[in-house]
Order: structure tokens, then sequence, then C-alpha cells
């Protein structure tokens, strides 16, 4: 950088450079200049000065700042740089931290710490151990020795929050390091995507190659890692049956696709029946496998070899067998692709179509419509350009057979199962993508963890259309109930949600909103949202 670039000139004249100038000059640098915050006192001389090139988010509460900067540095394949308020706010962003380490997504956490100088009186809203509050779920955390080290250390935080395999990292800042003098940090080019060993590359290839009756399960690393395309080819390249992994918070694969064969439940058993008749079973960008109840008998089908490529060492080291390749995903599937092609295979037969899901019959008033119908009706009338952001647990079965995701970067919803991520992730997406259309599928027990982030939505005038699925009750626990024995007149507590009126809760927050019971009227209710140029919410009641 030259000398006499503004961007890299400090800000306060002849005071000289301070920690808040080299900081922000580094994340303008580092291609940052959003800032999601939700301030407090300890965070206030950051803001000092503060440049108008930058924007700051703002959300109204911590867990909503992390889940917008979660969706924006997905969409934006950038780390996104938040700022929280000391222990308290690291703790009330803590649920989506633990999202956002599940995801790999790369972020800058900065939390706010106590002047230097009072710290060993315990004060007021000081964090006693900020470098552990927020560990196992961030790579790394530090709370500099000296205020001139801050630079630095945020440096270094960016360079491991973008390593693979990426996630959140944080940084404990006091409150009078930020006007303390610094020199400008230069940033350095540091290579993020890791290729795997080539010798452990070759054998999965061979057995590749080998094989008569190959099976692909796709995770979230393949289009977080920016194979989509290259995944595609080699599928068609081997005639392999295409599964998403379960539990996945991205899509891997075009859905209508003829080699699409579906979704695999998160248990070991039916796990294995679905992948019955693979002779090789390649995981690519996922774990193998995520379960979500105790299961027993074998993690793979008789007869069938199991191989991974992973970007995770972690994730590898946990396979209960076969072979794993460790090293980002676009190159591993590149390198698979470069071998001499493989021997002709018969296409597999196509999944079958899903029978078309009906209204409710005319005449009776008290039935609702299916979730089924909900978003069979959704999918024929969005763009597959659109962007969905779902987080709707006890209906996403219907979902992965009512709409199908179509294209790359057109699907995000969590890894973690940790509610409270979608809703702000979507503005997230939104701001990462402002010409794309934002679809947020939110169920009503979901929304109401991070309810919050309309106001966002509404002061920033976001394109999306917020979608909640009212079934009045958390249904993934009351349908999840007979697997720890519940009988089926058991009654399960704490899981009806009656009486929470959507549209109110939307239109005191400056979002304009509509609930919708007639089937009838859902075409064109739905059409008029994606329309909307604004915030948009449609309250559907399902049955």
């Amino acid at each position: 950088m030259q000398a006499d670039n503004p961007s890299r000139m400090n800000t306060e004249g002849d005071k000289g450079v301070t920690v808040r100038d080299a900081v922000l000059t580094l994340l303008r640098d580092f291609g940052i200049t959003s800032v999601f915050g939700n301030p407090g006192s300890t965070e206030l001389p950051l803001f000092r000065h503060f440049p108008p090139d930058f924007k700051y988010v703002l959300g109204l509460q911590e867990a909503v700042v992390v889940g917008m900067a979660d969706g924006f540095a997905q969409a934006s394949r950038n780390a996104s740089f938040v700022n929280l308020h000391s222990a308290a706010g690291v703790g009330n962003a803590m649920g989506n931290i633990f999202t956002a380490f599940k995801n790999r997504t790369p972020m800058v956490i900065t939390a706010g710490q106590q002047a230097r100088s009072i710290l060993p009186y315990e004060p007021f809203l000081f964090s006693g151990q900020a470098t552990e509050l927020a560990k196992p779920y961030v790579k790394w955390s530090c709370e500099p020795a000296r205020a001139q080290d801050v630079p630095h250390a945020i440096a270094r935080a960016y360079y491991i929050a973008m390593q693979e395999p990426r996630g959140p990292v944080l940084v404990s800042v006091p409150a009078d390091d930020w006007d303390q003098p610094a020199e400008l940090i230069t940033p350095r080019l540091v290579s993020s995507e890791t290729r795997a060993d080539p010798a452990v590359l070759d054998r999965i290839g061979a057995q590749l190659d080998a094989c008569e009756r190959p099976a692909f399960v796709v995770g979230s690393a393949v289009d977080r890692g920016n194979a989509w395309d290259a995944v595609v080819r080699l599928a068609e390249t081997h005639n392999a049956r295409v599964f998403v992994a379960p539990m996945s918070g991205r899509a891997g694969f075009p859905e209508d696709h003829p080699l699409f064969a579906g979704y695999l439940p998160a248990m070991r058993e039916k796990i294995v029946q679905k992948l019955t008749g693979a002779d090789l079973i390649l995981v690519i960008g996922a774990p193998a496998f995520t379960y979500h109840v105790e299961g027993a008998g074998p993690h793979v089908p008789e007869g069938a070899a199991l191989c991974q490529l992973i970007e995770d060492p972690m994730m590898a080291s946990w396979a209960p067998v076969g072979t794993s390749a460790v090293g980002g995903i676009r190159l591993s599937v590149l390198d698979l692709l470069a071998r001499t092609p493989a021997k002709a295979r018969p296409r597999p037969p196509m999944r079958p179509v899903p029978p078309r899901a009906e209204p409710p019959r005319p005449g009776v008033a008290s039935q609702r419509m299916s979730v089924a119908y909900l978003l069979q009706t959704l999918a024929e009338v969005r763009d597959p350009d659109h962007i969905v952001v779902e987080e709707a647990p006890s209906s996403r079965p219907v979902m992965q057979t009512y709409l199908p995701i179509l294209r790359s970067e057109t699907f995000y919803t969590m890894d973690s199962g940790g509610l409270g991520y979608s809703m702000p992730a979507a503005i997230g997406v939104a701001l990462a993508k402002p010409q794309a259309k934002i679809i947020a599928l939110i169920g009503d027990g979901s929304s109401m963890y991070s309810i919050q982030a309309l106001w966002s939505a509404a002061q920033l005038k976001l394109s999306i259309l917020f979608v909640i699925v009212k079934n009045r009750r958390y249904a993934a626990l009351q349908d999840f109930a007979p697997q720890f024995g519940f009988k089926s007149d058991d009654p399960v507590q704490g899981t009806d949600l009656p009486d929470i009126d959507f549209v109110a809760l939307a239109r005191g927050q400056g979002v304009a909103g509509v609930s919708v019971s007639d089937a009838a009227a859902l075409r064109e209710t739905l059409a008029a949202g994606l329309r909307s140029t604004v915030p948009y919410l449609i309250e559907v009641e399902v049955e």
C-alpha cells in the first residue's frame, strides 16, 4: 500500500496512529467494512470518528447480531466482524456462536473489556475469564498483553478464521486500548485452502474407479467450499446416486438432477437402509455420519466401502470406518476429476416423483392446509434463484420433498440444531446479496428465539419474505417424543404455543404482514410477498 493512500492514513491528525486507526485500516484491507453489533459502554471507544465507508449493523440482542454476521459471512465468502459487550454480551450470543462454529463460518468477534487500570478491582461488567468464556466454540481466543498488540491479534484472528476448517475467533479488547498508539499492519497473503494428500486421494480414486454401484453423500462443505459444479461433474462421470448428508446446513447438489437420490435421516439404521445396494460410499464435505438418536449395527451396508473427503481433521478422526482424505473439498474433487475417465456405468433409476399435495376439501371450515401444500405452492411461485433461509425443524422432511433446492448458494440453515439462527441469518444473507430475493422460512416456535431480527430487517429495508409456518406447537419435540418412550396419547409438557400473533409482532417492529388460513388465497398471498421490495411477513396457519 502507498503511504499517501487515504484509507491507510490515521484519522486523528497529528495525534498519530491509534489502535482504532490501525484496526479499521486493517479491516478495510481485508474487505470488511460492516460491523455487526449491539454496543455497550466498553465498546464505545471503537466507534468514535467512525469512518463513513463503514456500516454499523445494529441487532437488538447479541444472538441476533451473531446470526446476522453468520449469514453475511457465508454469503459474502469473507469473515464478518462482530462487536459484543464483555461477558454478558458474549453470554447472550453463545447459542449462535455455537452455531457459527458448527457452520464453519469465518467470524472475527471482538468483545469489550473494562479498562486495564481497573481490572485488578473486578469492575462492573468486566469479563474475568474473557478468553475462556466462548470456548470450546471458537477456534482461537486472545486478550492481548498490551494495547499495541491489538491490531496484530485481530490480524491473526482473521487468518485463523479464514483457514480451513473455518470458524469464529474471539479477541477481548479493554476499553482504553483503542486510543493507545499503534502501528499500521500490512496485510499478508495467507493460503486458506488446503489440498489433500495425493496418495490418499489416489487410493480413493482407485476405489471409485473400480466400484460398480457408487453413492455420494454430500454435505455443507460442498457449497461452502465452492465445489457444487465440480461435485455435479464427478457424480455424472461415475453415474453415482447422490444423497444429502443428515442435518446439512447447506445444499450440495441440484435436487432436480436425475442422479439426486434424496436426504439421509440422522439415524444409523435408516442411513444403512437408504444406502443399501451401494458398494462404495463417498462422503463429500460432511461427517460420516451425523446421528441424532442412539443406534446399533453397522455404520454402512454390508459389502460397501466408505471414503470421505473433508476439510476438517476432527471430523475425519471420528469417522468409524473407511478412508478419509483431509483437505479442501473443491481441490480434492478437482483432483479426482483429473484422473483417467472411469469405466462406463449404467445410470441408476431416478427416485419416484412425490405425489402432489392437495388443499383442504371444500366445505370443511375447520381443516387447515398441510405443510406440504404450503411448500409445494411456495416452490411453484418462487424463482429457483431465490435464496431460502430455513429454520422450521418439524417441516424440514416435508420441505425436502416439496421445496427442492436447485442452485448453488440458495439454501442456508444451521448445522448445529440450535434455534434462533435463521431469522437473523436471512438478514445477513440479504446484506451480502442485495440483488437477491430472500425467503426466510421459519417455524412459529423457532421465530420467537430471535423475533427482534424483524426490526433490523425493517430498518435496513431488505427484500426478505418471512414465511412463518404456524402449527401452534413445538412440533419437532412432539413428533420426536416416541423415540424416548412416549405413547401416542402421552402429553409432552411445554410444547403447545397457542395465541401468538406474528402479524402484530411484525407490525410493531415496522414490518408489514398478513395471516393466511385459506388455501385458495395462499398462492397470490405468497406471490405478493415475493414482489415486495421491503420486508414482508406472511403467517400461514397449517395443520
